[in-house]
């Protein structure tokens, strides 16, 4: 599954495709995700999702944890969120989530897809989270065990689904 991000409105050759309108109050972005990839502007943000489960459908509210990673990185990073504790899919509000790794850029991106703003907020206060992201900072975490794997510090955008 492939993932491109526009920041103009997507053609009509394209739109026979599921696609979604995202808004903040910062930018509109115009997301595609289809089966295979497709010729594009290089400078649209291309992605190949590594691991999905549900579905980014009905979602009104998206979050996108953008995480730059070194080249030499990839793997571990990759390992960890093949491994991770799949907390996210049992919670109210949880519609899908994505694991994208970039095909033309350093930075990944973990996106969540709610049901609404208060589905994904009341998952970062939850156990589940918490239990999640306990190893984040400890000896077994990747920021501890291989700092040098990230690029930049990691940044968050979030967005209404129009």
């Amino acid at each position: 599954m492939y993932l491109y991000v526009f920041s103009s409105p997507i053609s009509d050759a394209l739109k026979e495709h599921s696609h979604y309108t995202l808004q903040n109050e910062e930018e509109t972005r115009y997301v595609i995700e289809l089966d295979s990839k497709i010729e594009h502007d290089p400078a649209v943000p291309a992605y190949e999702a590594i691991d999905a489960n549900g579905s980014l459908n009905g979602s009104k509210f998206i979050v996108m944890n953008n995480i730059p990673v070194t080249e030499e990185g990839r793997e571990a990073f990759e390992g960890r969120f093949m491994n991770r504790a799949r907390k996210v899919e049992g919670e109210p509000g949880f519609a899908g989530i994505r694991v994208l790794r970039p095909l033309n850029s350093d930075t990944y991106v973990i996106l969540t897809a709610w049901e609404s703003k208060d589905s994904f907020e009341a998952w970062q206060q939850s156990q589940a989270f918490s239990h999640a992201h306990q190893k984040r900072d400890s000896q077994e975490g990747l920021k501890v065990q291989a700092p040098s794997i990230f690029a930049r510090p990691s940044f968050i955008t979030t967005y209404t689904v129009e």
